[in-house]
């Protein structure tokens, strides 16, 4: 049986552009298996360059990078490693239609941007670990831990709204408020978590669970 310093040598690729929320998702990874190799890369362009130097235990994929089509970049990752595992972190305006289209482009993982730390590493970890081969130590294998709420319902929906990197005056006009009162929220919100900028109030939401499934 491998340790658990074997699992951890399994590398992943983000490809997703320079956000609250990619910072987010590396942190997690990060805070779960200090020693897991993440390559990153904002550049469609070079996914193909990319996945043909090595295979990856995971590509994480977000829909939102610009460039190529998701279902697009898909097929040319299939065309190099046809059996490359592939989760892909869809956005809040993704449509039937483009969901379909996903599914279509080959075999793919769905998940929404705001999905639950936990849920995120569940998912993760078998693909990790079923692409190598690998049992799992009951020691390593993701807990679930019921998530604090320090946070008023309000601050909650802005908060999940600061995580999908919306700016104030987006979220002021989802939530039907003043920018100004979303500015509130915010300061609040820094105030009871201790963070000191927006990456690290999303670092800290999502490692705790406070943002749910969207």
């Amino acid at each position: 049986m491998l340790s658990p310093t074997d699992f951890y040598s399994a590398n992943v690729l983000v490809a997703a552009p320079p956000s609250l929320q990619r910072q987010g998702l590396l942190s997690t990874l990060h805070d779960k298996w200090p020693l897991l190799s993440c390559s990153v890369t904002a550049d469609t362009s070079q996914l193909p360059k990319l996945v043909r130097q090595q295979s990856y235990a995971l590509i994480v994929l977000d829909s939102t990078l610009s460039g190529l089509p998701v279902s697009e970049l898909i097929r040319q990752i299939r065309s190099i490693r046809s059996c490359q595992p592939l989760l892909v972190l869809t956005g809040p305006r993704l449509t039937p239609i483009q969901r379909q289209q996903l599914l279509l482009a080959g075999t793919v993982t769905l998940l929404p941007h705001t999905v639950a730390p936990t849920a995120l590493l569940s998912t993760i970890t078998p693909f990790v670990s079923g692409a190598m081969g690998w049992t799992l130590p009951p020691s390593i294998t993701p807990t679930r831990v019921a998530p604090p709420t320090p946070f008023s319902n309000r601050e909650v929906e802005v908060l999940r709204l600061v995580v999908a990197d919306y700016c104030n005056q987006e979220i002021a006009d989802k939530l039907c408020l003043s920018v100004r009162t979303v500015e509130s929220h915010r300061r609040a919100l820094l105030q009871k978590t201790g963070a000191k900028t927006l990456v690290g109030l999303v670092v800290q939401a999502v490692r705790e669970g406070w943002v749910g499934v969207a």
